[in-house]
Formats: C-alpha cells, structure tokens, sequence
C-alpha cells in the first residue's frame, strides 16, 4: 500500500529553446489537485510571469504561451517525496528530477532561477553535490512567490524577481 503522503511532481513546462530555468521544490497541495504549477491563488509566480510577458494569463494555455514568449522552462528540483500538506520544511526521502538528461537535452539554458531558498538548498544536496552541473550555468535564488512567504509583498517579489530574469530574457 502506498503511503498517502507519497507524491510526484509534473513533468516541465518546455519551450523550444529555455534560456531560463525556474525551479520551484515540488508541487503544492492544491497544483497536485488542479495538475498543474502554481495553482494557489495567492501564489505570485503567474502574475510575476504575466508581468514579464506582457500577456493576460487567464488559462493553462495563455500561461504555457508566455513561457514561451519569454523562453522559460518551469520545473520542480524534486521528480518525488514524502510530504504532508504543502510546506517545503515537511519535505521528506527527495528524489531529485533527472538534470544531466535535462541539461544534454537544453544546452540554451543560460541561467537558473530558484523559487525561494529551499528550492536552493534542495537542488545544492540533490544535483551540484553529485556533480550534475554545467559550469556556464548562472544561478540565483530568488524569493519565494509561496503565499507562506508572507515577508514581501507580491509587488516587491515582483520587482525582484524582475530585475534578477530580466536580463536573461
């Protein structure tokens, strides 16, 4: 039987030639329940990607098109784990997704971004210490657009997160 509070996380939203990478850790509750990323919503990563765009995101569809637009590839650092509720911190047994496949696959990719610190933290023990990353690669985390990141305002995560991507758009 399997443990209920076993999950895994979505395939990424591709683009045909990423030149950003965005990690978040792994799916929320309620993106798991409505099978696709970032679906709280209070959660600032669409109206920040909106913002970026220049588009209106009213669908899956309009979202998966302003990733294009921008070149952005959205994925998780994490393929499964244990968890209860959607907390980063309740994170147990990580299972990483496959980035040696993913940066043979994208060689465009210029830069990853992380979606707040445990999106980091996760990618640090799970992929660099094992050796899994291209050297070319420009790193920065970023706040976390989480509405449990209560510390910034979603416009000063915005103007955050604007400065960082922008110049690698």
């Amino acid at each position: 039987m399997l443990n209920k509070s076993f999950i895994c996380g979505f395939p990424p939203i591709l683009c045909d030639r990423p030149k950003v990478l965005i990690l978040g850790t792994m799916p929320s509750v309620q993106s798991l329940q409505n099978q696709f990323y970032y679906a709280h919503p209070r959660n600032a990563f669409w109206p920040i990607i909106a913002h970026l765009s220049g588009l209106s995101l009213n669908n899956e569809s309009d979202k998966r098109q302003a990733c294009e637009l921008l070149g952005i590839m959205v994925w998780d650092v994490l393929a499964s784990c244990q968890r209860s509720g959607s907390l980063d911190s309740a994170i147990k047994q990580p299972q990483a997704n496959d980035f040696v496949t993913c940066f043979q696959s994208y060689p465009s990719i210029e830069a990853i971004f992380f979606n707040g610190q445990s999106a980091a933290k996760l990618f640090k023990q799970q992929v660099v210490a094992k050796g899994f990353l291209p050297k070319h690669l420009h790193w920065c985390t970023l706040p976390s657009t989480s509405p449990a990141n209560a510390r910034l305002k979603i416009s000063d995560k915005l103007l955050i997160w604007e400065e960082k991507i922008r110049p690698f758009l």
